[in-house]
């Protein structure tokens, strides 16, 4: 008998410690699960002047979901420090306004506080990551100083702004943008239209974007011409004013390509609850200070979606304020990924 009660006492602590081992793994694949189900929410509140407006609490909120109200799981409305990515068309078709978009880049860059992250990104017919996310202002502005022109035809756009959403920014934590200094026309990049604009609504990345108008014809000028120029200054490249109405989210059919770029600039910017800059701007340092203030005090809510919906449908997402004197801009759709 003494025999057969010390394999017992074993078999049966075997099987505690399976079971429990069991309900601690269930428990933290639960955990995780809930943490990649939240949706995450930028929400601007405004004045009528466009001043942030401090000081709202999470009962101030409500969002929803294909009309359907949800719960706030999460409300975040503490100043905290940036990840940004600057996005720098270094094309052929940018030639014009690449001093110009240089100068815009080290102007952000002068606004960051000791403990925002910045990187340096340029793009032509491949992604460069001229500087990875660092603090150090001087890094940073070394690297846009380096940038030129690509020696082959190409503007991969598209794939520049995924590449930073999923592989660069998808495990930071904190508030996340992009600052897209472009004209905005896209050659050769592997993710369509569609398909990008569909990642972002996945995504907690803002898209700032700043177009400028350029021409093809300035390929010719290849060589022979100065690194660098203010807005209106030695280069001809100025933010882009488009002069086409608009004409809907997608597909709406074949428009000249500078109204393409432009709107489709401007729906990375919407979905993304981000800005779309397309008057004339002759003072950029007034409007990235107004930029890294936004990015800055931004709200940011949570909420967990129903555990049965449909993966492959685009959700709508509204969120309001329980103020009458106040604009609100936020994410307005989402996609379970």
């Amino acid at each position: 008998m003494v025999k057969m009660t010390i394999p017992l006492f074993l078999l049966l602590s075997f099987s505690v410690f399976v079971v429990e081992a069991r309900a601690q793994e269930v428990k933290r694949d639960n955990t995780i699960k809930i943490d990649t189900n939240l949706v995450s929410v930028p929400v601007v509140v405004s004045d009528r002047q466009g001043r942030y407006v401090a000081g709202l609490k999470a009962e101030d909120f409500s969002i929803y979901q294909d009309g359907k109200k949800q719960t706030i799981s999460f409300f975040g409305a503490e100043e905290e420090p940036l990840n940004v990515a600057l996005l720098l068309d270094t094309s052929y078709s940018a030639l014009d306004a690449l001093g110009s978009i240089q100068d815009a880049a080290l102007d952000f860059i002068r606004l960051l506080q000791p403990a925002d992250r910045a990187m340096v990104v340029s793009f032509d017919h491949s992604v460069n990551v001229l500087c990875p996310l660092t603090s150090d202002r001087t890094r940073l502005q070394r690297a846009v100083d380096h940038v030129d022109i690509g020696e082959r035809l190409g503007t991969v756009m598209r794939d520049a702004v995924i590449e930073v959403v999923e592989r660069y920014f998808a495990k930071v934590n904190g508030r996340k943008a992009i600052i897209l200094l472009t004209d905005g026309k896209d050659h050769g990049s592997s993710i369509s239209k569609d398909e990008l604009l569909d990642r972002l609504e996945e995504s907690d990345v803002m898209v700032y974007s700043v177009l400028y108008k350029t021409s093809l014809d300035s390929m010719a000028r290849r060589r022979g011409m100065g690194r660098r120029g203010g807005m209106g200054g030695g280069r001809p490249g100025g933010v882009w004013i488009p002069g086409g109405r608009d004409r809907g989210r997608r597909g709406r059919g074949a428009y000249d390509r500078e109204e393409d770029a432009s709107e489709y600039a401007k729906q990375m910017s919407e979905v993304s609850a981000g800005r779309f800059y397309q008057n004339e701007v002759t003072d950029l340092n007034a409007t990235f200070a107004l930029i890294a203030d936004e990015l800055r005090k931004h709200y940011r809510l949570g909420y967990y979606p129903p555990d049965n919906e449909d993966r492959s449908v685009t959700h709508k997402i509204r969120v309001t304020v329980a103020r009458n004197d106040v604009a609100v801009r936020a994410r307005s759709s989402y996609r379970a990924k």
